[in-house]
Formats: structure tokens, sequence, C-alpha cells
């Protein structure tokens, strides 16, 4: 789940800028201390302030009590949009380890999301990361259940760019996709999944737009399997300090299986993650793409935009058949559990893959604070600007 708040309207969500404020200001303040290093720990200490008092009641003491069957975080945020009005969102953060004697395997993870809003809204994400026998086995499972507002601005760049484009409308959706993953070699996986998906639109408001919705009429129903091919040398999933991760993930949707048509979806990614020298600071960067072919639903499309595809953008705006995206981003530590992050970054749209145009491109750009709640586990806030969009986001995890 990434709770969005558009800049746009920044009276209505004063309260997340307030406390994204707040925030840096206490990350600033955390540098500062470093300037006397006999007084470093009792400073920073004391820099974490009301702030991380308030998150410790709830488990976020950036430690894992093993003794627990699953060492759980609770991380509440306010949040307003125009199309949610006001909410609360919650995440639960959960770490656990399958076997004690297990030396190898990193921390499994559970994450569970869930918001609320005055107008109705209601959802709930789930993503799970359990690592198996020495870590030879992985295992993920990701499931969504939401009933909330989204937009549609047709398909395609050209009218995705029209802001007088806008359709509101209510989306009903439904998914789960788990997947067992077998290591082949010290930095190599093979996995297969089962994905299914629901999606049905409902309260369509055409406003000013001249964009046809018929597309939105039909429900939306694929089931397919997946396989993966994966390079890993990540030193941890969640959160990398240093390796890269090769991946490509095929996607075969099929009537046979119970889909409603027949398509297909290819995403391919190339992740890299470097120590820059300085403390603990890392640079990461990633290119990322997602291909399709075939009778593609409307909820199927690629799509940039939200939380972690090229945030500053409204998730649900840019869709076509066709998805190019790269983005970089510095990581900088802070004294204590504190941190903040600058990025950049670019992305495309296209029916087809020989239609991506320099002239199409969408670029973003912001910054964030990272505050980590468990080991390797952060809670993310980030402000993000696009090509006449923007975005504030309230997250766990990084967005790559």
């Amino acid at each position: 789940m990434t709770i969005v708040s558009k800049t746009s309207n920044s009276i209505s969500c004063s309260r997340l800028l307030l406390l994204f404020v707040c925030l840096i200001l206490s990350a600033t303040y955390a540098m500062s201390e470093e300037v006397d290093q006999e007084t470093e720990a009792a400073d920073s200490q004391q820099s974490q302030g009301w702030i991380e008092d308030f998150l410790q009641t709830l488990g976020a003491d950036g430690e894992f009590d093993p003794n627990k069957l699953i060492d759980f975080s609770y991380l509440p945020g306010p949040f307003y949009n125009p199309e949610m009005d006001l909410g609360v969102g919650i995440s639960a953060v959960g770490l656990y380890q399958i076997d004690s004697d297990d030396d190898v395997s990193q921390l499994s993870s559970l994450v569970i999301n869930g918001l609320a809003s005055t107008n109705g809204a209601l959802g709930v994400a789930v993503a799970n990361k359990t690592f198996i026998n020495q870590d030879q086995q992985r295992f993920y499972l990701n499931a969504e259940l939401f009933d909330a507002p989204d937009v549609f601005y047709g398909v395609g760049y050209d009218t995705n760019h029209q802001d007088t484009n806008r359709i509101d409308f209510n989306q009903r959706i439904a998914s789960i996709n788990p997947m067992l993953l077998q290591r082949m070699s010290p930095t190599s996986f093979v996995g297969i999944g089962f994905d299914f998906s629901y999606a049905e639109a409902s309260k369509i408001e055409l406003l000013d737009s001249v964009v046809e919705p018929d597309i939105l009429d039909e429900s939306s129903r694929s089931v397919g399997l997946n396989v993966l091919l994966n390079h890993d040398s990540r030193d941890n999933v969640l959160n990398p300090r240093s390796g890269r991760i090769l991946e490509i993930d095929a996607r075969f949707y099929r009537q046979y299986l119970g889909s409603k048509t027949d398509f297909d979806v290819y995403n391919a990614l190339y992740s890299e993650y470097m120590q820059t020298g300085r403390d603990e600071d890392i640079l990461a960067w990633q290119v990322r793409g997602r291909f399709t072919s075939g009778e593609v639903p409307w909820d199927q499309l690629s799509k940039v935009g939200g939380g972690d595809l090229l945030r500053g953008y409204t998730s649900g705006r840019y869709r076509d058949k066709q998805m190019l995206m790269s983005q970089v981003e510095y990581r900088l530590n802070l004294p204590g559990r504190h941190g903040m992050v600058f990025w950049a970054g670019a992305g495309m749209i296209a029916d087809d893959v020989s239609e991506f145009d320099g002239n199409s491109i969408l670029p973003n750009a912001g910054v964030g604070y990272r505050f980590e709640v468990k080991p390797r586990v952060n809670l993310r806030l980030d402000m993000a600007w696009g090509d006449g969009d923007s975005g504030f986001y309230f997250n766990v995890n990084e967005a790559f």
C-alpha cells in the first residue's frame, strides 16, 4: 500500500506535510550532532525525540526479538487526497525466522497494509517474503483487496498528458500471486508462480473528459502462470546495501486457466547498489520495463506512477501496453536511525516498443526521509515532482 496526497492540495494534506517537515528537521538535527564525537551516542538519542518515543511504543524499536513468533511493529498514518478524502492507513511490519539454527537466511518479513477513509474507501495489501532451508528456497506472496477511487485518462501518452481527460471511477480489485523460488547457484534462482486478479469499475464520472470510457465497462479477470529467472547478489532483499539483481518475469494468462482473455506480460529489471565510501551511504539505480502482448485488459496495462514506479505521477494516469523507466537514488545515512534520500528518474509508455519517443519522456525527482523501524526495514516518507503532477508518499520499505 502507498498512501498518496497530491501536493496541489497543500492545505488539505497539511497534516502529512507537517509530519514530513518534523521528521526532516529531526534528521537534520541528528546530522548536526555528529560534530561532538564524544557525546554522539547521547546526542543522537536526544535528537530522535518524541517521534522515536512514539514509534517505540508501537514496536518500532529498530530491533528484532527472536523469541517472538513474529516480531511486529505498527505504523499509523493519517492522510488526505481528493479521491479518498480524509483517512487513516496502518502498516503492520513483522519479522520472523523459520529456523533459529539457520545462520544463512536473512530474516523473513510479513508486511500488512490497510487503509480506510471517510468516503468509504477500504483496502488491505499483504507482502510476504519467507526464506527457507539455509536460503535454498524462497516463498513470496503478494495479495490485495481494495474498494477505492481511481483515475483514468485513456490509453497512451497523448491522451494521458491532457489534464482535461481525467475520468473518476471506483475500482474494486482482488489479486493474489504466490511464488516459490529454488536456488540454482550462489546467486541465481528459478521461480514459478500463479497469478489471479479481478477488477471492476463503477461510479464512472466523465467530468470534462472527451475520452471514451467504454474500456471500463467490462470487468477484468486475469488468471495465469508466471516463470521467473534471476541473478541476485544483493546482501538483503528488503533494503540492499550492495550487490545487484537481474530479473526476467514472464506471465502467461489464458482462457483455459480461467482468464477472460489471452495475453502475456514480460517484466525486466536490473538494479544495482553501491557503497559510496561515506559512512553507510548508498547509490542505487535501476532500469525496468514492462511489456505486454495480446488482448490486454484495462487493469493490466503497463503503468508509471505511484509509490514505486516513477514517484510524482498519479498511479493510473499514464498507462499503455509498454513501459520503460529508470531511476537513480542517493541514500544518505544519518546518526541514529535516521536517513534521507534524493532521486531522479524518467519513464516512457507506448503501444509498441518501436514507438518509444524521446519527446514523450516523463521526468521525476524527489526527496525523502527514512526511519529504521526494524533491522533493514525503513519507514518511508517521500515528496516527489513530475511533469505537471506531484505526490506525497507514506510507505514501508524502499521503492526499489
